[in-house]
């Protein structure tokens, strides 16, 4: 027995001297300054094991015996390998990094098919957003992280809910949702399955749902500000941004975020997980998992009794008796401004080597989002019965708030091998993914079925799915020429989903018809494509890139399309002249093509109007004479400017001018004539329809203007640096040139673009912007206050004067964002967004005079005609922040977010 227990406790203490561990442990220090260096990543080659320095530039792993690869690595510096062996004891190694230019100039992807360059040598200009910046916005989607970085990107919560709080519309350079590119990684993102068309910004377009993508899996960001059809295919005539994922995993993180904004509504709370593994030199999986979700955030309106009574304003009811009701819900019981959202995010990014030349690569990404909203309040005197289905027994009918959810599920994959043999790059890939939307309405009724009706309803929904096939092949002929070629074959589906039967019969459920079954349907395409491109560096300043691309959709035929490029540097590298043309299309979505539907809108004067949408390849519309959808067709000529004296300091200055031919549109409503005996009147009274809009090419357009950059690094203030930078957009020019409408519109004297439409496609995007941000980092501590002026942006809402615009007036949100590492593995960030609770302000604008006027809706001696547009515009003061067709930024005002974030 004893020897047993001998035997047993050797073995033990045997065990423990095998498997004991010890320190390695020293000091980071900037090579050419000898400071110590926050952040430096300490970890162990092959293994997911690592730490970080500490403020004063200390690290400590905990290391077995044997002799290990330890990398030390940090943004802006070369890396150092070392080979520690560990004996007996702890063992101590001080390092020095030295700074590389070659690794702050980070190789840019997206932009030449046919190599890659860093940001100073590419033709084209590309902004690059790292997460750190993202983070720093304190905002809690992706999209609008964006909105407070990149002047020429905007993206504005929707006044109206409904199916557009899954997806704000978001756009480049004015030009909407659909002509910018999305790209994750390289390979296209998947389109969302929802179309706007509320008259809202975007309206009639539909984009990639870049809010579903979390943060905290992001790496950086591309952004090519440049038409792009001829690299990339359709949808890229505004540009292209390509979502670069983590991939070479050195350290695990949680972070765990918690907000609310100065009324203490829109509560958020997110909690986010980013780790994963990396196996031999170039092996590595990095996935990402997240949950948020953010609370009702309301800002209604104190609703006007005169103009609700009123027969043209409101809903001809005696004024006793609105007054009786607004005393008991001022803001008529309206809910609007930031819906309820929960979400729950997965994404995964993997890369295998196969042989030392070629690696297996994948990434995949699953969201699902619920979305809880309200449609507008039926009052007592707007609906003056629910014929006892929404009201308990006993009490009085006080009217009812109609509910609306969304459940949105969206992924994407991608799956390919890269190899390099001979000097030839070889990528092939398959990317599939999908956007689904299924809605519910709720405390509602169908009040053509009176008592029989339910309150709850499933008015359909819609799904898109794309599958991608991509082969590029790439080759550095010379040390001046490259060459690349490659082809994409895309496959397209668009379904729409039918309701059921209670929510489309008779009037449909009240706030939201369901869709009919002879408006549902699945519709598909594909299309074939291929590109050659040819880079040559004439000198080593001068560099000339040209695209040719060849595209064939099974729907609608051929498209040819071209980019030339060039740049050129002189004076040492410190001035770049820069410049491109190109043509490029965009196919019409297959949304715009088959997407048909009656929807419920507010029209000003009539309360809720139920309006139609016919597709293009319905017997309506060809009974109203309109075409068939074809692509858009697109110059796009850009010069720039940078200039770059000193490691510190770089200027960028670009102009880029783009003209759209035969642009698609959703144009305005078309109602019957006063005289009632045209043929339109005819074709509308026959279909059952008050107002019917369509989509066609009916516009010629050109956008012009100007982004300009400016940066400066490490200004020595006190004991800390500061950074400056500003960046900023002005559009010089964004109208139509023409309009073509058909000839049964055109002899009824109506016409597909009004100018309501107009404002919203041109004006509804602020005409400037410009961010300024300072960033001071002072011991391991970094503040950043970003000031974001918005420029003038306007609107003429349906039901205005004729002379009349509204001008929301030029405003700055000021932003502050801290970092304070409490130790070397913990962080916390806290944020304050539009510290002086900033809310937008509109004007009335009288377009003979020039004159403008600030409306409040508490004057006692109000204009009468203000009076009356005043509530046209926002359903009787509902809409009073930001009127019924939206703003140039949030109305949430200011904004409180804390952060903590733990490495392991």
């Amino acid at each position: 027995m004893t020897k047993r227990l001998f035997t047993l406790l050797f073995a033990l203490l045997f065990t423990n001297a095998v498997m004991a561990q010890f320190s390695l442990k020293g000091i980071v220090k900037d090579a050419k300054t000898n400071t110590p260096m926050q952040g430096v990543t300490v970890s162990v080659v092959g293994k997911a094991i690592g730490t970080t320095t500490s403020s004063g530039g200390e690290y400590v792993l905990k290391l077995s015996k044997g002799t290990t690869q330890v990398r030390y690595s940090f943004v802006g510096y070369g890396s150092v390998t070392k080979s520690i062996t560990i004996s007996a004891s702890d063992v101590t190694e001080d390092v020095s990094l030295e700074p590389s230019t070659d690794q702050l100039a980070e190789v840019i992807v997206v932009g030449s098919r046919a190599s890659q360059r860093t940001a100073t040598d590419t033709p084209l200009p590309i902004d690059i957003l790292s997460a750190q910046e993202l983070k720093t916005t304190g905002q809690t989607s992706f999209d609008k992280a964006l909105q407070y970085r990149v002047p020429s990107f905007n993206t504005v919560s929707t006044p109206v809910n409904d199916a557009t709080s899954l997806l704000d519309p978001y756009e480049i350079r004015n030009m909407g949702p659909s002509r910018t590119l999305i790209l994750i990684n390289g390979k296209r993102k998947n389109t969302s399955a929802l179309m706007y068309i509320q008259t809202s910004p975007g309206r009639g377009e539909s984009g990639a749902d870049i809010a579903a993508i979390p943060q905290q899996a992001i790496k950086r960001v591309e952004i090519l500000r440049d038409g792009a059809s001829a690299q990339y295919g359709s949808d890229a005539i505004a540009g292209v941004m390509n979502i670069i994922l983590k991939d070479k995993f050195e350290y695990g993180s949680a972070t765990l975020s918690v907000g609310t904004t100065h009324k203490g509504d829109g509560n958020s709370l997110s909690f986010a997980v980013n780790n994963g593994a990396s196996f031999g030199e170039k092996g590595y999986v990095n996935y990402t998992i997240e949950f948020n979700r953010t609370t009702l955030a309301n800002r209604p309106g104190m609703v006007s009794a005169e103009a609700e009574a009123d027969a043209n304003l409101g809903f001809d009811a005696p004024l006793a008796t609105v007054k009786s009701f607004l005393a008991q819900k001022p803001d008529a019981g309206n809910i609007n401004g930031q819906p309820e959202n929960t979400a729950a995010k997965f994404l995964i990014n993997s890369g295998i080597p196969l042989t030392e030349k070629s690696q297996l690569y994948f990434n995949a990404a699953y969201v699902y989002k619920k979305v809880n909203s309200f449609a507008n309040y039926r009052t007592p005197y707007w609906r003056t019965t629910d014929d006892g289905l929404l009201t308990p027994a006993g009490q009085t009918y006080m009217g009812y708030v109609p509910t609306f959810q969304g459940d949105l599920n969206d992924y994407n994959a991608t799956v390919g091998v890269k190899s390099d043999n001979n000097g030839w790059s070889t990528d092939l890939s398959f990317t599939t993914g999908g956007n689904k939307q299924l809605y519910t309405v709720s405390n509602t009724r169908n009040r053509s079925l009176g008592k029989n009706s339910p309150i709850y309803f499933k008015p359909g929904g819609y799904e898109f799915t794309h599958n991608v096939g991509n082969i590029d092949v790439s080759k550095q002929l010379s040390d001046k020429l490259s060459f690349a070629f490659g082809s994409e074959f895309r496959m397209e589906q668009f379904t729409v989903y039918a309701g059921d039967t209670s929510s489309y019969v008779g009037s449909g459920a009240d706030s939201f018809p369901g869709t009919t079954p002879n408006n549902a349907g699945t519709f598909s395409r594909f299309n074939f494509g291929g590109y050659i491109d040819l880079g040559y560096d004439i000198t080593k300043d001068f560099l000339i890139n040209g695209t040719l691309r060849q595209e064939r959709y099974s729907d609608f035929g051929d498209a040819t399309v071209y980019k030339l490029s060039s740049r050129y540097k002189f004076n040492d590298d410190k001035i770049t002249l820069r410049g491109s043309f190109s043509t490029g299309f965009r196919a019409p979505l297959l949304h715009q093509i088959y997407q048909q539907q009656a929807q419920a809108s507010f029209v000003p004067g009539q309360g809720i109007q139920t309006k139609g949408i016919v597709n293009n390849v319905s017997p309506q519309a060809f009974a109203l004479g309109v075409p068939k959808l074809t692509p858009e067709k697109s110059t796009n000529f850009t010069v720039g400017l940078g200039y770059k004296p000193n490691k510190n300091l770089s200027v960028t200055l670009d102009y880029y001018n783009i003209v759209v031919k035969d642009r698609i549109v959703l144009g305005s409503e078309i109602a019957g004539t006063a005289s009632g005996n045209t043929a339109l009147d005819q074709i509308l009274v026959k279909n059952g329809i008050v107002a019917v809009s369509f989509f066609s090419n009916a516009l010629n357009t050109v956008t012009s203007g100007l982004d300009y950059v400016v940066s400066l690094r490490n200004i020595e203030l006190g004991s800390g640096k500061l950074a400056v930078n500003l960046a900023g957009n002005y559009t010089f020019e964004n109208k139509y040139t023409s309009i073509t409408n058909t000839k049964l519109i055109a002899d009824a004297g109506k016409s597909v673009f009004d100018r309501t439409q107009d404002a919203l496609l041109f004006q509804s995007r602020p005409k400037y912007k410009t961010i300024l941000g300072l960033d001071y980092t002072v011991k391991g501590i970094n503040i950043n206050l970003n000031n974001t002026l918005f420029g003038t942006t306007h609107f003429h809402q349906n039901g205005l004067d004729a002379n009349t615009d509204t001008e929301f007036v030029p405003a700055v949100l000021t932003d502050l964002a801290i970092s304070l590492p409490l130790s070397k593995d913990i962080t916390f960030n806290f944020n304050v967004n539009n510290i002086l609770n900033v809310m937008p302000k509109w004007d009335f604008i009288d377009l003979k005079t020039g004159v403008r006027t600030r409306y409040d809706a508490n004057n006692n001696v109000p204009s009468q005609k203000y009076f009356d547009q005043y509530n046209l515009i926002t359903f009787n003061g509902r809409y009073s922040n930001v009127t019924y067709d939206g703003s140039q930024f949030s109305q949430l005002g200011t904004t409180f977010q804390a952060s903590l974030n733990v490495k392991f």
